[in-house]
């Protein structure tokens, strides 16, 4: 590769099952230490990593040919994921294909949950973050940028979040499905990050009343506890009070399971009568998938909770194309005028250029 090039590579939920994606997802701490090894892998002149529940994406700037693939050997040797096994997932874009990418993922176009807002700011973070490591330069600064205001324009002028397109309130719809009524059943939210206050504040704005909070960091569960009018629970707890909890919502960010098969098992000896409603928002996932299989037990992670909430993207399949067309006009203007740079050889005049290039495209 000659020059500046544009890569992205990855696995997202469209090509990697949650299963995989349980293996590739990077914990704050293997993030923050891939990070640094990033930082000074040789040809790779800007990065960033957008690492969600539905995807691990690198965005990257390559200054030689060979730099995609030593970000893909490092990212695989520090998950210990076979790379020849990695690139039957793999998401592999360049180019003008990569920005728009970008774009529509940041607009939730991309999202299981079409529509979703929670992807946007999950970019943001990834941007900032590489912001902090100094690892975003001048490209793939106006392509962020880019990004965001394509994302903002597209989610005033359509129609594309209308909907139930949270996982919250897809988890909501089918607990009212299982119970009917919200008002006598006991909910406990197992995580007290964004995703569980979340999820908490839909079941409540629904009519559930009686929460409970529970996190392995305990001043966290009471915090949130606190301002949601809800009670905390120890979280080493969880498992022996399970059967007292008719719906429950897990979040968390532990690296295996916290919900056991057997836990299930003796709290549902105490309520066989009662259904028990597990909602794995987590990954990994924080329930045993074995669950399932007990009576009056039922169980749904993210695939489960994205596959009902397909079911509304025919109803908005017009908006969808509006979208891509939009989003596809974008790309293609930013394109236009970044590719003659990328082309070049990408020194201190090249950057120069893309600086004072920035201007709404």
């Amino acid at each position: 590769m000659s020059g500046l090039g544009l890569f992205l590579i990855g696995a997202t939920h469209h090509t990697a099952p949650l299963a995989v994606r349980e293996k590739l997802a990077l914990d704050p701490a293997a993030e923050a230490a891939l990070g640094a090894e990033l930082a000074s892998l040789g040809g790779l002149r800007e990065f960033a990593v957008l690492n969600t529940c539905n995807r691990v994406e690198f965005y990257g700037v390559a200054a030689e040919a060979g730099a995609a693939a030593r970000v893909q050997a490092a990212f695989c040797a520090r998950q210990h994921f076979d790379p020849a096994e990695f690139e039957k997932f793999r998401l592999s874009l360049g180019g003008r294909d990569a920005v728009l990418h970008l774009l529509e993922v940041s607009a939730g176009l991309d999202s299981q949950m079409l529509g979703e807002t929670e992807i946007f700011g999950q970019v943001k973070a990834a941007y900032a973050a590489a912001q902090a490591r100094g690892a975003a330069g001048p490209l793939l600064n106006r392509i962020f940028q880019k990004a965001f205001q394509a994302a903002k324009h597209v989610r005033s002028s359509t129609a594309i979040s209308s909907g139930q397109v949270s996982v919250a309130n897809v988890a909501v719809d089918l607990a009212l499905n299982i119970f009917g009524d919200l008002a006598q059943a006991r909910i406990l939210v197992l995580g007290a990050g964004e995703i569980g206050e979340k999820t908490a504040r839909a079941f409540q704005s629904r009519g559930a009343a009686a929460l409970t909070v529970a996190s392995r960091r305990g001043e966290r569960a009471m915090d949130l506890a606190g301002q949601l009018g809800a009670t905390a629970l120890p979280f080493e707890q969880r498992e022996a009070r399970l059967a007292e909890f008719d719906v429950v919502v897990c979040s968390t960010a532990a690296p295996h399971a916290v919900l056991s098969f057997a836990a299930a098992e003796a709290a549902m000896k105490r309520r066989p009568t009662r259904p028990l409603f597990f909602i794995d928002l987590a990954l990994p996932r924080d329930v045993d998938p074995a669950v399932a299989n007990l009576d009056n037990v039922f169980r749904y992670d993210l695939d489960d909770l994205a596959g009902i909430a397909e079911q509304n993207r025919s109803a908005r399949a017009a908006e969808i194309a509006r979208c891509r067309a939009l989003l596809s006009e974008r790309a293609d203007s930013l394109w236009r005028k970044i590719e003659p740079i990328l082309a070049g050889a990408g020194g201190p005049a090249d950057a120069a250029r893309l600086r004072s290039s920035q201007h709404p495209a």
